[in-house]
């Protein structure tokens, strides 16, 4: 039986209007054509320079698209996309009544969609993380009655840590981090032939010049984890820094030489083994 997660941590979104496909087509670093019949995507927003501002997903509900977003930074996500909106047909407000779910394990897809009076899909970035759904907080017993058993955060958080997927901010730094260095683009949340978004122009240049020199790794800890920001050295060098853990794994945002070097990595006195998903192409 599969699981379900409250993730307290996120909220909603709505874009709606005649023009909110294209207005967010211009925006998104993903195609926002590809929503529809259930699919999501997912898609950052970044500065003009391509710095990381905002990730979330995107969904169709009704005639809407749902933007799942991290919580603490929705009404800030939505003062940046008013700042697009110019002449633009659409309506941006908070949904404040709908909880998001992660859907994980055995018979995951089948549990998710037979929620009543919710939307629920795949995740985009990776089968392994299952699916995720909105729910009305009126409605949250529909979750048992789709034959979904509760599960505590840190069973989410330990899948998506061990598949080497960020989470937003707890691992991407506003207005400096860069997309390719943490995994957007094999984590289907880039759209290279999708034509012009806002930075988009840095992001093309480091695909096509090969000049992503640092990646988010998963790690595994000798002990506790560092603290997120702790350096990482190699030899006495610092080669990369800690992002979010949970338990004895994390994540590390290191550079190439140092994910392929044999030699040790330590950070905060503990000692960390570089653990390569499946899906990654570095």
């Amino acid at each position: 039986m599969a699981n379900h997660i409250r993730l307290e941590d996120r909220a909603v979104l709505a874009v709606s209007g005649e023009d909110a496909r294209p207005f967010l087509q211009g925006l998104l670093s993903n195609d926002v054509r590809r929503i529809g019949g259930g699919d999501a995507v997912h898609a950052a927003l970044l500065t003009p320079q391509g710095r990381y501002l905002f990730d979330f997903f995107v969904v169709a509900r009704g005639d809407a698209l749902w933007l799942d977003c991290e919580a603490a930074r929705r009404a800030a996500l939505r003062k940046r996309l008013a700042m697009y909106r110019m002449r633009a047909r659409v309506a941006i407000d908070e949904i404040p009544d709908e909880d998001v779910y992660a859907v994980i394990g055995r018979g995951a897809a089948e549990g998710a969609t037979r929620i009543e009076g919710g939307v629920s899909f795949a995740d985009p970035r990776l089968s392994a993380l299952g699916m995720r759904a909105i729910v009305g907080r009126r409605s949250a017993s529909a979750l048992a009655a789709a034959g979904l058993r509760p599960a505590a955060r840190s069973a989410y958080d330990m899948l998506r840590i061990g598949l080497g997927v960020p989470d937003g901010s707890r691992d991407l730094i506003e207005s400096r981090s860069l997309l390719l260095e943490n995994g957007f683009d094999a984590l289907n949340g880039v759209d290279f032939e999708k034509g012009c978004y806002v930075g988009q122009e840095v992001t093309a240049r480091m695909k096509h010049r090969n000049l992503v020199r640092r990646r988010l790794v998963p790690v595994a800890f000798d002990g506790a984890a560092p603290s997120p920001g702790t350096p990482v050295r190699s030899g006495g060098a610092v080669v990369g820094e800690i992002r979010s853990s949970i338990g004895e794994i994390g994540l590390a945002l290191l550079r190439l030489e140092a994910i392929a070097s044999p030699q040790a990595l330590e950070a905060g006195g503990a000692g960390l083994a570089v653990r390569r998903p499946g899906w990654a192409d570095y």
